[in-house]
């Protein structure tokens, strides 16, 4: 809401907000919502919904979210119907997708009109993700060719829990190389001078196996 395609950004001040002037809601109406239940203003009140979840559930959750909301305002049920999401939603979306899609084929009630879905930056896999994030920083200039070599002789890129320092090292190196350069958003300003672009990195020795 306060960024990227809503309606408001955030002055650097962090206190006031200003109007965006490419917000989405300029050409569409844009509903958000977030997801699964007990993620941002989600909620529930049965504290056993908070432990029963997963991407299936999500899923669910969401159609049923979607098919209460068309109900509440029955005015946009037929209209051009788009879904759209970034980072883990390259599992919630295409998921999603396929429920409304199952729902349209068994229902006798009004279909939801889904003409497409689309992800930005999705997460898909660890290995993609993580060689994918790396060939990209080659390929753009940010790190060495050097490193760049390394990185693919020292990591297998499996698994974001177990690597070997050999490959924690080189990545700490491609880190360094990185410096305060915002991978996801390279030709702007970092947000923050104080905060090192390399938080921004895939640390798989620094997340937890509970994951």
């Amino acid at each position: 809401m306060a960024e990227e395609i809503g309606p408001f950004h955030i002055k650097p001040d962090g206190k006031t907000l200003y109007l965006n002037p490419y917000s989405w809601n300029q050409v569409a109406n844009v509903l958000f919502l977030d997801s699964p239940v007990g993620v941002g203003f989600s909620y529930s009140n049965t504290s056993s919904d908070l432990l029963d979840n997963g991407d299936r559930k999500t899923a669910a959750d969401s159609l049923a979210f979607l098919l209460n909301w068309f109900e509440r305002f029955p005015q946009y049920k037929g209209r051009d119907f788009y879904i759209t999401g970034e980072s883990y939603a390259g599992h919630y979306v295409p998921q999603l997708s396929q429920a409304i899609v199952w729902y349209n084929r068994e229902t006798k009630d009004e279909k939801i009109n889904l003409r497409s879905y689309m992800v930005g930056n999705a997460l898909t896999d660890d290995y993609h993700d993580h060689l994918g994030l790396f060939q990209f920083m080659w390929a753009a200039g940010l790190i060495s060719d050097q490193t760049y070599k390394k990185l693919n002789l020292f990591c297998d890129f499996e698994s974001f829990i177990h690597s070997s320092d050999a490959c924690n090292k080189m990545e700490d190196i491609a880190a360094e190389e990185l410096g305060n350069i915002d991978p996801y958003s390279i030709f702007t300003p970092s947000c923050s001078a104080n905060v090192s672009q390399s938080n921004l990195l895939p640390k798989r020795k620094h997340v937890s196996p509970a994951l």
